[in-house]
């Protein structure tokens, strides 16, 4: 017999076990399956669960279970990312822990193994919390972008793209952090919201008969400028175009060019341009062929390119004494308070300065052409589809893409410098070596590249590295390409792009027909989680509590693909209930002697509503299996829960009571076969969502081997009965519409009022009849009665077609009833014309967030369905007097 209760704790680890030591984890052998592969977004080996991670998971957890059981050779990949400047972070941290020890000190060989020795006793925590929420992934194929495999990989890539010319060294733009003094991706960059100032300076006309006004928040970067712009089409300025102004403190002149990029509306409508200093006019600077003077070192202090006596000076030094000199020169025309975004790097927490250097890169314009296709085309599709617009934004107006870190951690760039500077993209060392005696005729010392690569690169070649590529292995022809990559939009550019660019370039075929865009979660007011706000739920203490299934079914029902997650422990508990009620159901099952019946054959059914929950089940089966293929993922639990809860407990197990309470032994056997087939069908659409407590429950029902390698339920479409399904809808409505009018009216639990039938045909009145059992007992009437006349004090109400009337005004107290009712409907019109009013303020629609409009939209029809109802109930009440 089953316990009482379901419990988690100790009923997940063990089952985990099983399922891993079975090898159910990994692809079936069968060269007749077909093949269904996914990778996953491989976390930060410095990473912990989060529920960001918990909601991607989980629901790539689903897909690969569903294909699993309908039999597809389903490889679901895991792995881990090196985390370059997240993991050197960790362990530079532990040095200083230690005694003030940095890594220059201790050397990059002996950084770089102590980064190791800590990934082995630390890293990777995260794959065993992946454990705890029940992903099935096969192992036994873990990948790490560091290891052997990868990064030969990863060298391949490199030297193939450089000797196509696609990857080369150029002097550009980065974002610059000079706490860590390396590039950083945008990714990496967090915006700030401060306040400063936003002062303008005039710089006189190089010949004494002007000046010019500029304005900007960053004073110290005006020693770099190069020219003035102005819009080609201002008329204040046409004349000056051409002509030159003398620069403060500095003393040179530059030019003043027209470029589009000056607006006539902002400030005075003239830019100072700071190519080596600014993005925006690093463009402009391209265009005119400026010099692009760099006047910062790699600490953000000044260089030798500053004035004489300027160099060495912080930069934010250096921007209090550049508004002091023009102060001083008289040129400092206004100073005018500003709130800001200053970009800030998200782990250093320093100002990032876009800073001129010498990098590697990655012609990107020229691979993002065919992923732009493979899109266009419909050989990758988004879910949901509006993320192809932002897919293609960031495609059709892509930068060379820069790929090289200054850190110890990470893939070494494989190129050497020969004493000349020329420079030798190889394999190996001694690959360079040799070809630097072919170039050279005799033997020169040769320098690596200091630099390595930008962790992005390697997870670019995520899809096909992981499945032994540069090898023709047999999982890379037979799981190339992926089927569903399930990933956050937030990386949309940095990782599924590049994964499509390098997918389709070296493989020739994209590396995923579909890409599936999760939802973010928040909190249950839809705020985003911050540990400053103090409304972090952390997922591992939720599975402590409730247990995984309750986290997954949550995650899994509000995965709607237009709104973001609102996530309440309320609703945690809400599903956690829904497991229970499975449970429970079980329980009653096998008390009531439902136990599975060999070869027991359901299109074999007699009884109505046996006939009636067979073609219910088909119809669910149907609809899971539908909402699965289209990660409809909401769909899938809303028809799991509709029918386990409310059609399955609610209706069917109540119906089968008076059956197995019977002397029909036929019915009671039928019965009793039905529901134990309906039961394992349940336990193998559910099973994705919630593997835990359906494994359990099919063990200990006595299901012969694993859960998740049965076959997926595939019904067929004569199992819907529809004369079952009419019939029982009759009995249904009649209970259903009777318990609304009791609920209404407040008619106490107790009271066993007669239901009165005044209308009905023949055979309506024949099927009430069959089935009074049950209709007395599930709407607590004593009797059923036909009658034509009701009489008075009577509460009537339609079934499908059947009048019938309930005598409920001895139980009822009028005029509490009516006091209840004018206050609740009083509390719905006030509900009613807040919302109408917020909705009608023009600014309120302007400026909210979609989904808070959305919310809005939602209560006014919650209250307006609320009055409609309300109403009939006072109507109905007034019947009574």
């Amino acid at each position: 017999m089953l316990d009482k209760t379901f419990d988690p704790k100790t009923a997940e680890t063990r089952l985990y076990a099983e399922w891993e030591a079975s090898g159910a984890f990994a692809p079936s052998g069968d060269p007749a399956a077909a093949a269904f592969s996914m990778v996953i977004p491989p976390p930060n080996i410095t990473g912990v669960l989060h529920l960001g991670h918990a909601l991607n998971n989980t629901l790539q957890d689903v897909l690969v279970r569903f294909e699993r059981m309908r039999g597809r050779a389903a490889l679901w990949i895991p792995g881990t990312d090196h985390a370059g400047i997240a993991t050197q972070m960790v362990v530079e941290r532990q040095l200083a822990a230690e005694g003030n020890m940095g890594r220059r000190d201790l050397g990059r060989e002996a950084f770089v193994e102590r980064i190791w020795e800590w990934k082995a006793t630390s890293g990777g925590a995260i794959v065993a919390q992946l454990r705890r929420l029940g992903c099935s992934c096969d192992w036994s194929r873990e990948r790490f972008t560091l290891d052997e495999g990868l990064s030969l990989a990863v060298r391949k890539v490199f030297i193939a793209l450089h000797k196509q010319k696609l990857i080369y060294r150029d002097k550009r733009l980065v974002n610059w952090d000079p706490r860590f003094q390396t590039a950083i991706s945008d990714l990496e960059v967090e915006q700030k919201e401060v306040d400063g100032f936003l002062w303008h300076f005039a710089y006189p006309l190089e010949d004494g008969t002007g000046e010019i006004v500029v304005a900007t928040t960053r004073p110290e970067t005006m020693l770099a400028d190069t020219a003035v712009a102005v819009h080609p089409g201002d008329a204040r300025y046409v004349g000056l175009i051409g002509r030159c102004v003398r620069l403060p403190i500095v003393g040179r002149p530059i030019p003043i060019i027209a470029d589009d990029y000056a607006d006539p509306e902002k400030g005075s409508g003239a830019v100072k341009i700071t190519p080596a200093h600014d993005f925006n006019d690093f463009k402009v600077g391209q265009r005119h062929r400026l010099p692009m003077i760099n006047i910062l070192d790699p600490f953000a202090a000044l260089n030798d390119n500053a004035p004489p006596g300027w160099g060495g000076l912080d930069r934010y030094e250096a921007r209090k004494r550049v508004v002091a000199e023009f102060e001083t020169l008289g040129l400092l025309r206004a100073i005018e308070p500003t709130r800001h975004a200053v970009p800030h790097g998200d782990r250093s927490g320093v100002a990032i300065e876009p800073y001129l250097t010498d990098q590697w890169w990655v012609d990107a314009k020229v691979l993002a052409a065919p992923a732009i296709a493979a899109v266009e085309t419909g050989k990758t599709v988004f879910i949901p589809s509006g993320w192809e617009k932002t897919y293609f934004e960031w495609m059709r107006n892509i930068e060379p893409w820069c790929i090289s870190r200054q850190l110890w951690w990470g893939h070494r760039i494989p190129a050497w410098y020969g004493p000349d500077g020329r420079i030798f993209v190889e394999e190996t060392a001694e690959a360079a070596r040799a070809a630097a005696l072919e170039h050279y005729g005799r033997d020169e010392p040769l320098r690596q590249d200091e630099d390595v690569l930008d962790t992005w690169f390697s997870s670019a070649l995520w899809p096909f590295s992981t499945l032994g590529w540069p090898e023709p292995t047999a999982d890379l022809a037979r799981f190339y390409p992926t089927d569903t990559l399930v990933t956050g939009f937030d990386i949309i550019f940095f990782w599924v792009a590049r994964m499509m660019m390098m997918g389709l370039h070296f493989m020739g075929e994209a590396p995923f027909r579909r890409v599936f865009i999760n939802a973010l979660v928040r909190d249950e007011q839809g705020a985003k989680m911050s540990k400053a706000k103090g409304n972090v739920l952390d997922p591992l203490e939720i599975v402590d509590v409730y247990g995984a299934d309750a986290l997954r079914f949550t995650l899994t029902a509000m995965s709607s693909a237009n709104r973001d997650i609102k996530l309440s422990i309320q609703r945690i508990e809400g599903y956690r209930n829904f497991g229970t009620k499975l449970w429970n159901a079980a329980r009653f099952c096998q008390i009531n002697g439902a136990l599975r019946v060999r070869d027991f054959d359901p299109a074999s059914a007699i009884g109505t509503q046996n006939r009636w929950i067979r073609g219910e089940l088909a119809t669910t089966a149907r609809a899971v299996t539908a909402a699965l293929e289209a990660c409809a993922f909401d769909d899938v639990a809303f028809a799991l829960y509709h029918f386990i809860w409310n059609v399955f407990c609610d209706w069917n197990l109540e119906f089968a009571k008076p059956v197995f309470a019977g002397d029909d032994e036929a019915a009671k056997a039928e019965t009793r076969a039905m529901t134990a087939w309906v039961l394992d069908i349940v336990l193998r659409l559910l099973h994705p969502v919630m593997p835990f407590v359906t494994e359990e429950l099919w063990r200990q029902t006595g299901g012969q081997g694993l859960l998740m390698i049965q076959p997926w339920p595939e019904l067929p479409d004569d199992y819907v009965d529809e004369a079952a399904s009419s019939e029982t809808r009759l009995i249904i409505a009649v209970i259903a519409e009777g318990r609304s009018v009791r609920s209404e009216l407040n008619v106490p639990a107790v009271a066993r009022p007669p239901l009165l039938v005044t209308r009905a045909d023949d055979a309506q009145r024949a099927l009430l009849e069959a089935n009074a059992a049950v209709i007395r007992q599930m709407l607590r009437v004593s009797r059923l009665e036909f009658t034509a006349d009701p009489g008075p004090g009577t509460a009537p109400y339609i079934a499908e077609g059947v009048a019938l009337a309930i005598p409920v005004a001895e139980f009822v107290n009028l005029a509490a009833e009516r006091s209840r009712l004018d206050k609740e409907l009083a509390a719905s019109a006030a509900e009613i014309d807040r919302a109408e009013r917020k909705l009608a303020n023009p600014e309120f629609i302007a400026k909210a967030p979609v989904e808070v409009v959305e919310e809005s939209q939602e209560r006014l029809e919650e209250a307006r369905s609320a009055r409609t109802r309300l109403e009939a109930a006072k109507a109905r009440l007034e019947s009574l007097a």
